[in-house]
């Protein structure tokens, strides 16, 4: 679905976070996409996705090949950092032309999430083996904005090295659906909620919350859906176009 603005929703007091940065109107996960998102006061964060590459750097995309936003299919895991750079991303239709869509990196993401005072949400894609997992911190630690960044991932072996080298930072625990046995293990590592909307039931928000944990939501991109959220009462939710 194509956008020409972003869509406006009464969220009250939940935090509204760019999906990708403001991806409904600029390329995902580019720095256009994460400025758009920094100059709207609506977003009070700015979601992406890391890979580790070949050499050892993190780069922001969400694919493990570039082809769908690059043409050129390249596996980012297996290549350098060099040849990632020089890759010219399409823009919005899908055609190249744009000098400033490359793909960016996690200084990048985070110096900008910085300018702007956005929360920074981080996926940590795959696996990651501990050691990159602690250069990801030390980075964003040397860029003193650790304390504005919460960690997400799917890979809960992610989150425990995570929460063992930082325990008392925000991390939330992506899901797509959701049990009684995931509320345990979020409780165990003190984790909180990111979980894929359609799966989220007032009941669940009231049990996340009972054990004192945060509910984040992804990707709501329907108003109604989004005030249906806001009313359950979910801290945050992320959204491509809504604000």
């Amino acid at each position: 679905m194509e956008y020409t603005d972003t869509i406006k929703i009464d969220s009250g007091n939940v935090k509204m976070v760019a999906h990708r940065g403001l991806s409904g109107l600029e390329k995902e996960n580019t720095c256009s996409a994460f400025v758009a998102a920094g100059n709207r006061a609506a977003y009070a964060g700015i979601e992406t996705d890391v890979h580790r590459t070949l050499d050892g750097r993190f780069v922001i995309i969400h694919d493990d090949s570039t082809a769908r936003v690059g043409i050129d299919s390249l596996d980012v895991e297996n290549t350098t950092y060099e040849t990632l750079k020089k890759l010219r991303l399409t823009d919005m239709d899908g055609q190249r032309g744009r000098s400033d869509l490359v793909l960016p990196d996690l200084e990048d993401y985070i110096g900008i999430c910085r300018r702007y005072h956005k929360i920074a949400v981080l996926e940590l894609k795959n696996h990651f083996e501990q050691t990159d997992i602690a250069k990801i911190v030390e980075i964003i630690r040397g860029m003193a904005y650790l304390d504005h960044v919460i960690f997400i991932s799917f890979d809960l072996a992610n989150l425990i090295v995570l929460r063992a080298l930082l325990p008392k930072q925000k991390i939330q625990y992506l899901l797509e659906s959701f049990s009684d046995a995931d509320l345990e293990i979020m409780k165990a590592n003190t984790l909180d909620l990111d979980i894929d909307y359609t799966a989220l039931t007032p009941e669940i928000v009231q049990k996340v919350h009972a054990a004192g944990r945060e509910v984040n939501c992804w990707t709501v991109n329907d108003p109604d859906a989004g005030l249906n959220l806001v009313a359950m009462g979910v801290d945050y939710i992320t959204s491509n176009i809504l604000e």
